[in-house]
């Protein structure tokens, strides 16, 4: 497993208590392979758990570096038959579930899922519910999504399992919403037009905090039910946290405007166009900011001892979470969320193609590189080392999925060096990932496969397939995009875009062997597989022009598209 920063789940304050008869305790996560969930996880399983995770997708569960560790169950939080088997034989059920990009009607779809689990566990005889929800003030009216959370905490307050709801606000750390938010904000603006709510005072908490509290809440007495609030040594303005960050990245403090004239509906667009974070994510981060947020007390230091050290103050958060980054060391990242309304089915087998109308674009180049040298190139596409083509038409591809409310080429990347399943890459997400060495039916011959489904706006689903497989001294490079346009809009995209393709794909093709090492042969031209299914004179031409859908991906090979 990775080596992990702290707490590890090694502190002697941290460790399982085993049960009367001497077995280790069983915890359930749910929300596992979220930011914060999948950097529990691993330190539970430090910490001496039998650790069960309760994933909607069990090849993601499996893909992080934990997954051979524990136990996956396949299915959702309003599942009730899959959170009953999940429920069997546990002691501690974690519920990190946030429907952050969910549209209209998600309390609703909250409640439902909260009181599923409540009650599964109430049957089942776990001993504690530890629930991460939002800190806020009392007596006033929250946004919707904090509203949503405390009612969340209610209901598992209320099951009659002994439930510890920490409230925590702003976390703090590589790869959080609201880290990343502070960044690209102080990065990009030297003078700041701000809403009126940089002027509340907000406790932030380093994720190295709300992990220690959440490994220590599993020990905490089984008389206690209640909520309480956790928070780092600062209580700050959001004002002061964004020079506290600049402070830390070497950049001038910034001047800092407040404006009564931005509502939440107009600064999350402003966070959507000058930030990486969507509007789907920006709007809830930033209702949840109109409203001072500070501890109310400190009762949680007398469920759990603060960490060894204290409590990690604001600046010094920060300059972890920049180190983060500059090792590409970041464990989980909010870009890995899911999309609310994006495509999830996989790709068909070509089989199951017939009938049904399908854009192709297939390039094949062979190098004299070997297949992990080509391999290297291909898992590191996309976010800041770019997509070997035009970086002008990716950037205008990015800025017109997000002008549509999509999540756009800023996104990025986790980590500039590897992908799993599930992991986000500018407006795609990892579908399949085979490593070079491992035979399969999908990757012949020991190569390697990255397959990735896209997450933009379009009227249809496309799909982009990168593979390394071994060729003679070198190897071969095979590349293919995928579209099944929907209805007259996505043939009418599809035509739109047929002139752009030829050599963006081309280019991606050839810059691609050519990062590995000089192409020294082409063994197929790059036009296009004939459309499969439905015949029609649209279709046909596309095929010969070799173009496809899935190329409309972001980011060029010098792209500034931050990686976080």
């Amino acid at each position: 497993m990775t080596e992990l920063t702290q707490p590890t789940g090694h502190e002697e304050a941290l460790r399982a208590l085993p049960r009367e008869d001497g077995s280790a305790p069983r915890a359930l996560v749910l929300g596992a392979t979220g930011y914060i969930g999948g950097r529990l996880t691993p330190r539970l399983l430090n910490a001496g758990y039998r650790v069960r995770a309760l994933a909607r997708d069990a090849a993601r569960a499996a893909s992080f570096p934990w997954g051979a560790d524990c136990e996956i169950v396949e299915g959702s939080a309003d599942d009730a038959d899959a959170v009953a088997e999940a429920m069997r034989d546990v002691d501690v059920v974690y519920y990190l579930i946030h429907s952050m990009t969910a549209g209209k009607g998600f309390e609703e779809s909250d409640e439902r899922a909260a009181t599923t689990v409540a009650d599964a566990a109430a049957k089942a005889g776990v001993r504690r519910i530890v629930y991460l929800g939002g800190l806020h003030p009392d007596d006033v009216k929250l946004s919707p999504h904090l509203r949503s959370r405390v009612r969340v905490g209610e209901i598992f307050l209320e099951s009659g399992v002994p439930t510890l709801v920490l409230q925590a606000g702003v976390v703090i750390g590589s790869g959080s919403a609201s880290f990343e938010m502070i960044r690209h904000l102080t990065d990009v603006l030297p003078y700041m037009p701000a809403p009126k709510w940089v002027r509340n005072r907000i406790q932030p908490i380093a994720v190295r905090d709300v992990l220690h509290y959440l490994l220590g809440a599993a020990r905490v007495d089984d008389s206690v039910n209640r909520a309480a609030d956790i928070g780092g040594p600062d209580v700050l303005r959001y004002g002061q946290m964004m020079n506290g960050y600049a402070l830390e990245a070497g950049l001038r403090q910034r001047a800092i405007a407040a404006l009564p004239v931005l509502t939440p509906g107009l600064a999350s667009h402003w966070v959507n166009l000058v930030t990486p974070v969507p509007r789907s994510i920006a709007r809830p981060l930033v209702a949840s900011l109109q409203n001072e947020c500070i501890v109310k007390d400190r009762a949680i230091d007398d469920l759990i001892p603060r960490p060894d050290g204290g409590l990690t103050p604001y600046r010094t958060a920060v300059s972890m979470a920049l180190g983060r980054l500059d090792a590409d060391t970041i464990e989980t990242s909010w870009q890995d969320a899911e999309v609310s309304g994006a495509p999830s089915d996989p790709l068909p087998s070509d089989p199951d193609w017939a009938g049904r109308t399908v854009f192709t674009d297939t390039r094949k180049l062979k190098t004299s590189a070997p297949v992990d040298g080509l391999w290297r190139v291909i898992i590191g596409i996309g976010g800041s080392n770019g997509w070997y083509s035009s970086k002008f038409l990716w950037a205008v591809r990015g800025w017109m999925d997000r002008l549509v409310g999509g999540v756009g080429l800023r996104r990025g990347r986790r980590s500039k060096a590897e992908a799993r399943v599930g992991d986000a890459i500018d407006f795609w997400r990892v579908e399949a990932v085979e490593e070079p060495g491992r035979k399969t039916d999908s990757s012949p011959a020991s190569g390697g496969l990255l397959r990735l489904r896209a997450e933009m706006k379009v009227p249809g689903e496309a799909w982009l397939e990168l593979r390394a497989l071994p060729d003679g001294d070198g190897s071969r490079y095979e590349q293919r995009a995928v579209f099944f346009p929907r209805g007259l809009a996505g043939r009418l995209y599809w035509l739109a875009v047929l002139p752009f393709h030829g050599f963006i794909f081309a280019g991606m093709a050839a810059k691609i062997t050519a990062a590995a090492s000089v192409p020294v042969e082409t063994v197929a031209p790059g036009v296009g597989e004939a459309g499969v299914g439905e015949a029609g004179a649209g279709e046909a031409g596309a095929g010969e022009a070799g173009a496809s859908e899935a190329g409309a991906g972001e980011a060029g090979a010098g792209e500034a598209a931050p990686v976080a």
